[in-house]
């Protein structure tokens, strides 16, 4: 054989096996057209789609329904969708007009992303899937898809393929008929953070919900029982209410120094309250306050606890209007239903700026509490709170109490820690000499900045911060409600 002829042959042979790889890649790029054609019965580039947008933190619900809907048909498929970087940024729609042309979307398995449906349980929930399945005997097509902001999508979406719109809309009712219904932060404490690409793109944090007897928050006698009876009690007298036109919603502020109890009355609520949507916000998270109250209508009964909301009384950078944040807030709470089982519960270290916002904006807190530093009773108790299981003599106690006059229960509990840590630093057991010496050491002029952190001393009791409390300023004593015409209380008789 001539050698150029043997060429020729050899680079004949290769130039086929290029051409028939070009129509398995041809083929393959046609799957996904073929694959809906087949199963809709009609061709699927002459459909139109409905696309169903879904929040960022109800998307593991949507996948949960989505399982559901395609279980129920008796006979499914799950595929997923290949073509690399390039279906992040196409539609359903999209891809079926180019695959006419341009074949390039071979059918392949389905993405997934694990996500959380409880402080301790996560779910591998399909991130990009195709669903082939039949609702009420009509076949339907759904790509589901997580939200990804690094690709354009703030939002998750459901892109919903029947072979005709009256299936589609069929099945879309049904499916958000049960996203009303069903939830898994239904019951939960949540707390929503701010994400890289903004409040939109970011989801939920789950959190145990704490164990806490009322033995273990130490307040002035009655305090605790008027702010449970308020925050939680109410709902028990739904009816009554509505009766006779009042609304069930409530709003309470508790107010004081730092370190004085006042996120620890509020986890005592938050155990007090199984079965109850607790959402939870702060710092940056409050302006996902209008999203936090949609959330807790459609999940109530709901407590909504916002803390530290002194910080947005007048600052207008945290939110994205003209008018400081905390007016949104306070909003947000006007503009549920009367009927709404929700509680806000808001705390402040600086009452006096956040009195003037709820002046201008007045009716949304209905009890505003002080809680104060602990009395010499109550000093007591929390260092026998905290020292349980050390066998300090009920005098040592007594005395430690005694010389730490206007400290927090928070220093209270650094006072034993002290304790502790000189014992250990001795090689020696526990006793009251340490306790001795850990008041000694606190209390020392050097430590001031340390009693200070510990939200001791002074500030808000000092005039300067001009705040409730203050001598010589108007307002409630400790434990007790605002008084005055600044903030009424409609539906609600005092406090």
């Amino acid at each position: 054989m001539d050698e150029n002829l043997g060429k020729f042959i050899d680079d004949f042979a290769q130039l086929v096996q290029l051409a028939q790889s070009g129509q398995h890649r041809m083929r393959a790029g046609t799957q996904l057209l073929t694959a809906l054609t087949e199963h809709l019965g009609l061709p699927a580039e002459t459909l139109s789609v409905v696309v169903e947008e879904i929040p960022p933190h109800r998307f593991v619900d949507a996948d949960i329904q989505m399982a559901e809907l395609a279980a129920e048909s008796g006979d499914f498929r799950l595929l997923g969708i290949g073509g690399g970087d390039q279906r992040h940024h196409q539609s359903l729609s999209d891809m079926l007009q180019q695959s006419q042309f341009f074949p390039q979307f071979p059918l392949s398995q389905p993405d997934y992303r694990n996500l959380a449906v409880g402080p301790d349980d996560q779910r591998q929930a399909v991130a990009m899937g195709l669903w082939l399945f039949r609702h009420k005997g009509s076949p339907v097509a759904v790509w589901q898809r997580d939200a990804n902001p690094r690709f354009g999508r703030p939002s998750a979406s459901l892109e919903v393929l029947a072979s005709d719109t009256g299936s589609a809309a069929e099945f879309l009712a049904d499916f958000r008929l049960r996203m009303q219904h069903r939830s898994v932060l239904k019951g939960q404490i949540i707390s929503l953070v701010m994400g890289e690409y903004g409040p939109s793109a970011s989801g939920v944090t789950f959190h145990a919900r704490p164990t806490l007897a009322a033995s273990e928050v130490i307040l002035p006698e009655g305090l605790l029982q008027k702010v449970s009876g308020h925050a939680l009690g109410i709902a028990e007298h739904r009816e009554t209410l509505s009766e006779y036109g009042q609304h069930l919603k409530r709003g309470i502020l508790l107010y004081g120094n730092p370190g004085t109890g006042k996120t620890h009355t509020v986890r005592y609520l938050l155990s007090q309250s199984a079965g109850t949507t607790a959402i939870l916000l702060s710092g940056g998270s409050l302006a996902r306050i209008s999203e936090a109250a949609t959330m807790a209508r459609a999940l109530q009964p709901s407590i909504v606890v916002l803390e530290d909301c002194d910080l947005i009384a007048e600052d207008r950078s945290f939110g994205h209007g003209p008018q400081p944040l905390l007016f949104e807030v306070l909003d947000a709470m006007d503009g549920l239903d009367r009927d709404a089982d929700v509680a806000f519960v808001l705390t402040t270290n600086r009452v006096d700026m956040l009195e003037r916002a709820l002046a201008q904006r007045p009716g949304r807190v209905d009890l505003a509490v002080e809680i104060p530093l602990p009395a010499l009773t109550e000093r007591i108790d929390l260092m026998n709170l905290y020292s349980r299981g050390i066998p300090f003599s009920a005098e040592a106690v007594q005395d430690a109490a005694s010389r730490t006059e206007g400290t927090t229960a928070s220093f209270a509990r650094e006072l034993i820690r002290r304790a502790v840590v000189a014992a250990a630093q001795e090689g020696a057991s526990v006793d009251d000499s340490h306790l001795g010496l850990a008041v000694d050491g606190l209390m020392a002029d050097g430590e001031a900045l340390t009693r200070s952190l510990l939200g001791s001393g002074a500030g808000f009791d000092n005039p300067v911060f001009g705040g409730f409390g203050a001598p010589g300023s108007p307002g409630a004593g400790p434990g007790q409600s605002f008084s005055g015409p600044r903030i009424p209380r409609p539906g609600f008789p005092p406090a």
